[in-house]
């Protein structure tokens, strides 16, 4: 387990300064452009902080976000989207493709970029876990609960978010359904390997653990085959793993999580 999720980096972004001169007026409007800087400078050094644990990560992430929410919807709950969507460019690299950024001037995608990272960093959180030599019952649940939050942030951005992009997702890039799919499944079978871990060590029945071991062995090969349709220069460098705990093997113990190196900031 001690392999998980620290291959892929975090996605790097440009720097954002929110200052818009002539069109924001007021002390009021100067105050959230303020705290939406502030706010998103917190949260991408909290990618990178060893310390940063998931209450720190939530709180840090929902201020940001209940502020962008302000460029997304309308200040009077209708149905219109805010006149302040497109006013601002931003740029973000891919996991998967180096630092060749990809650039919108959407606030979605801002939002889609960087609950990317969030979830990104739950996996993260997660894989630095399960690499302690002693895991204690209390920690493997954090695991289990990082990957399954992993998982449902990954799905929620694909379902009501990504939809709403004004320029699709470019092909073997991050917001592609098929590798976004692929990192919902995976978390979902690395947080399966935690139950079969648990299972082994309490000396569970072997007809219970290895019925645990086909069914993670299926998500497993459920995202090989939500990938098999990218071409080959995507698909090698996508967010697959041996699954050990699915082949029977005992959990990796090898290595250690090699932790969220920092980003390079994107020109």
């Amino acid at each position: 387990m001690t392999h998980w999720f620290h291959r892929n980096p975090l996605k790097a972004t440009a720097p954002v300064s929110f200052n818009y001169y002539g069109v924001v007026t007021g002390p009021a409007a100067s105050k959230i452009c303020s705290d939406l800087r502030s706010s998103r400078a917190r949260l991408l050094e909290l990618f990178t902080d060893v310390s940063c644990n998931p209450e720190m990560m939530k709180t840090a992430a929902d201020s940001y976000f209940s502020l962008l929410q302000g460029f997304i919807n309308s200040l009077d709950e209708s149905s219109q989207e805010s006149k302040l969507r497109y006013i601002q460019n931003f740029k973000w690299t891919d996991t998967l493709q180096g630092q060749v950024p990809s650039a919108q001037q959407d606030a979605v995608f801002e939002l889609i970029s960087m609950g990317f990272n969030v979830a990104l960093w739950y996996t993260k959180y997660a894989s630095r876990l399960a690499g302690k030599e002693n895991v204690t019952e209390d920690e493997a649940k954090e695991v289990h609960r990082s990957l399954k939050t992993a998982a449902g942030i990954f799905k929620h951005l694909k379902e009501a978010h990504i939809p709403k992009l004004i320029t699709p997702a470019e092909k073997g890039r991050d917001l592609e359904a098929r590798l976004i799919e692929a990192y919902i499944i995976q978390c979902q079978a690395e947080a399966q390997e935690v139950t079969i871990a648990r299972a082994i060590e309490l000396k569970h029945a072997p007809g219970l653990i290895a019925a645990l071991a086909f069914e993670t062995a299926n998500f497993y090969q459920k995202a090989d085959h939500t990938l098999s349709s990218l071409e080959p220069a995507y698909s090698a460098a996508s967010p697959k793993t041996q699954g050990r705990g699915a082949l029977g093997l005992p959990p990796l113990r090898t290595g250690r999580h090699r932790g969220a190196t920092s980003p390079k900031p994107v020109e």
